[in-house]
């Protein structure tokens, strides 16, 4: 038996849960939920308040930390990653602790207790991971892009760096599989940007940061930014569209085989040479890769010259509307009926509060691939049928019921959540869960019923 499946690896923190929560565990249906994993974890265990006028210390939590690294290094010596657990008292009284192994189909769940997207064809992705970038016939270089130029400047920027030789520029292209820039070649020439070449001189970092705009990567940290480097889960990727506007600079993309990055603007946003650029760009332009968004880049300049010469450094990261996302609810749209046109990808059923909605006006639309919906908001979930391009479909667990007991569960799918509003017990969602990942013969979630000891209930 795994020792994550071991009540001794459990009976600290059972008794941090059952110390914290008697009442409520107590109470008909009370329990609890949580995730550990080797980086983090959910405890429904207070924090406990310092002596006035003292910071919290470590040995203030040391109760939860051992309970937590009691639970982690089991998970080390399993080789998993996670875990999630529910702790409930049976009707006589024990301590029950509910081991979930969610298995390789399902993600964590960041809404839902325990689950997130369940993943019913292995190796799926949304489609904005899917889209490759347009081609744009005529795409150019930007009148500024001038790689003499650019060296003169940062030699004289960086009279002392040492620059990259031509031999490791080209196994930087042979590892990349694409040809740099003669702008970016141009700027590793004069400095390779390497760690070991500073030595303990941090303000010689500073320096290469100040004469380029940016944190330098050295030529081994230089990598595409694809759409593979920009993970998300399904139940958020899933309502993301790619849209390219007819004028736009940059390609509305999750990542693209033509974005190389190199450097970083300090706080995490990543600097990129764009070589698939939009309708209304240029070939080689510096774009801003947003580490708190999932899709699209924003234009910084039209050249690595104008950015390093210029010392171009603003960037706009504002969201604009998304003509292939609608949202239905009482602050947005009013119906269904108003959400649909043939460019609608995505449709996100919200709270409301009117009769429930019909979705007859969206069947058949071409490119409508995913749908959410808040429980109780169907008129009748069977319309779902009439959606025959579904790849994600999120419902309550009511209308997965119904579309379960009528064998119309859409086959086109490819992941599928569950809409969990308010408190709910957690299991009969697992149960719901393993129905739909069976319906695919994908890997089913497990769970191992431990009982707590008599000292563990105290």
């Amino acid at each position: 038996m795994s020792s994550i499946h071991d009540l001794t690896t459990w009976e600290p923190l059972l008794r941090l849960v059952r110390d914290a929560n008697a009442e409520q565990l107590a109470a008909p249906g009370g329990c609890f939920t949580g995730q550990i994993t080797l980086g983090s974890w959910t405890l429904p265990a207070p924090q406990p308040h310092p002596v006035p006028g003292r910071a919290l210390q470590v040995a203030d939590m040391q109760d939860q930390f051992t309970a937590v690294e009691r639970v982690q290094d089991a998970l080390r010596a399993d080789g998993a990653s996670s875990v999630s657990y529910m702790v409930e008292t049976a009707p006589d009284g024990r301590t029950l602790l509910h081991v979930v192994d969610l298995g390789p189909a399902v993600e964590h769940g960041v809404i839902s207790p325990f689950v997130g997207a369940l993943l019913l064809v292995e190796g799926a992705v949304p489609e904005p991971w899917r889209r490759l970038p347009e081609e744009v016939p005529g795409a150019a270089p930007a009148p500024s892009a001038d790689p003499a130029l650019l060296e003169r400047t940062l030699r004289e920027r960086l009279p002392d760096a040492i620059g990259a030789t031509e031999e490791e520029i080209a196994e930087t292209e042979a590892r990349l599989g694409v040809a740099l820039p003669e702008e970016l070649k141009a700027l590793y020439r004069v400095t390779r940007a390497r760690w070991q070449d500073w030595g303990d001189d941090y303000e010689a970092a500073g320096r290469v940061a100040d004469a380029v705009g940016c944190e330098l990567f050295s030529l081994d940290g230089l990598y595409i930014a694809d759409a593979a480097s920009r993970p998300c889960p399904w139940q958020f990727a899933a309502n993301d569209a790619v849209v390219t506007a007819p004028d736009a600079a940059v390609q509305g993309l999750v990542g693209s085989p033509g974005w190389i990055v190199f450097g970083d603007n300090g706080g995490g946003d990543r600097v990129a040479l764009d070589l698939t650029p939009g309708p209304g760009g240029h070939r080689g332009q510096v774009v801003m890769i947003d580490h708190e968004r999932t899709i699209g880049a924003s234009l910084r300049a039209d050249s690595l010259t104008d950015m390093v010469v210029n010392r171009r450094d603003a960037w706009y990261t504002g969201r604009e509307d998304n003509p292939a996302v609608a949202h239905v609810n009482i602050r947005a749209l009013r119906s269904v009926k108003a959400a649909a046109r043939p460019e609608l990808e995505v449709l996100r059923i919200g709270v409301w509060e009117g009769e429930p909605i019909g979705l007859a006006p969206v069947a058949g639309l071409p490119r409508l691939r995913t749908l959410t919906a808040y429980p109780g908001t169907l008129a009748d979930p069977l319309e779902i049928a009439g959606l025959t391009g579904l790849e994600y479909l999120s419902l309550g667990p009511e209308e997965w019921r119904v579309l379960l007991d009528a064998g119309a569960v859409p086959r086109s799918l490819s992941a599928a959540g569950i809409e969990v509003q308010g408190a709910r017990p957690p299991l009969p969602i697992l149960d719901l869960a393993n129905e739909l990942l069976a319906l695919w013969d994908r890997p089913l979630i497990t769970r191992t019923v431990l009982e707590g000891r008599p000292d563990t209930d105290r």
